[in-house]
């Protein structure tokens, strides 16, 4: 997207990333069935890496499989403009 380098399962400290892309520090997570039940670890580890810098985006697997091009306009959107 827009030429830009992404890294998939990426550790950050004492966390792994769904995906990474170091030159935005934007991270992009893909939540799944078991975050349903996993919403104040969800919100610490968010927390966590903002205070480090990164953004961080969340879609639901189901937004990816139902809703791909609205998720890849968006992905497009924040990776043609600097944080």
């Amino acid at each position: 997207m827009h030429g830009r380098k992404w890294r998939r399962q990426e550790p950050i400290d004492q966390y792994v990333v769904d995906f990474i892309c170091p030159e935005l520090r934007l991270i992009i997570e893909l939540d799944g069935e078991a975050h349903a039940d996993r919403q104040q670890q969800d919100e610490a580890r968010q927390a966590y890496l903002e205070s480090r810098g990164f953004r961080v985006v969340r879609f639901l697997n189901d937004d990816v499989f139902q809703n791909l091009v609205g998720v890849m306009e968006t992905l497009c959107e924040l990776c043609a403009k600097p944080s």
